[in-house]
């Protein structure tokens, strides 16, 4: 048996990676705010959903994430793998109409959670015999490049990257392998408003394409199955015809 964790488990790329990890029989604890949405996922699973353990917790909370992986600790006696997934947008501004307390928002649940919870699993994964497990960060598109009025939103993506380098550097002597997943239009909530169109650079409004959020599973899950000897470092999935390489 493998063990996982997953953040924002309760919805979209979240509750879809953990269904997968659940039909191939790992047992997955399910991190998310609303206890709710965490126990609809496990009751998607069917007969897996013996093997969830849904946790309410607040990443952007230091205190929440700790007591989550004493309890993932204590119920799974080890950790496999951990989907850093968690994260939050604001709505398009410009920087000067951006609140203080907006941008420690985002920043608590994007960057520090992600933080958190990598600090929480390298202690486990450290600790456990055999020693070591992966961990994969999800980025993003904005990992990259900004979209308009997102100064929030791609400042802490691409801080992520910045961490996903250095832990799977500090992860080498524990057999730790940390990677990035970055995604561009997964359908899914989160990405409902680019059907009717987004904020482009060059000023217009335009609709974006999408791809099935089973591409990102699939992803995903081809990284979850590499052995700890292999990493993929940073993996880009995206719809083919967004507006990211070239000009748009």
């Amino acid at each position: 048996m493998k063990y996982a964790a997953i953040t924002g488990a309760g919805s979209g790329i979240g509750r879809a990676c953990a269904l997968g990890l659940l039909a191939e029989g790992w047992s997955v604890a399910l991190i998310g705010r609303r206890i709710d949405a965490l126990k609809e996922t496990a009751q998607k699973a069917g007969k897996a959903a013996s093997r969830c353990l849904p946790i309410a917790c607040d990443v952007g909370q230091e205190d929440q994430v700790a007591a989550a992986f004493a309890q993932i600790e204590q119920t799974f006696g080890r950790l496999d793998l951990l989907f850093n997934n968690a994260g939050m947008g604001l709505p398009p501004q410009t920087p000067d109409l951006v609140s203080g307390a907006d941008w420690r928002r985002i920043v608590d649940a994007n960057l520090n959670g992600s933080f958190y919870c990598l600090s929480q699993a390298f202690r486990i994964m450290k600790a456990q015999q055999p020693m070591g497990g992966r961990i994969v960060n999800n980025g993003s598109i904005s990992a990259y490049a900004p979209r308009p009025g997102s100064i929030g939103y791609t400042a802490t993506k691409h801080a992520i990257s910045g961490l996903t380098r250095t832990a799977a550097l500090d992860g080498r002597p524990y057999d730790i392998a940390v990677g990035q997943i970055d995604i561009g239009n997964a359908a899914s909530e989160m990405t409902d408003r680019m059907v009717a169109g987004v904020p482009q650079a060059d000023g217009t409004m335009k609709p974006e394409p999408r791809m099935d959020l089973q591409c990102v599973v699939d992803a995903f899950l081809t990284m979850a199955r590499l052995p700890l000897s292999a990493n993929m470092l940073f993996v880009n999935v995206m719809a083919t015809k967004m507006p990211f390489v070239g000009r748009g």
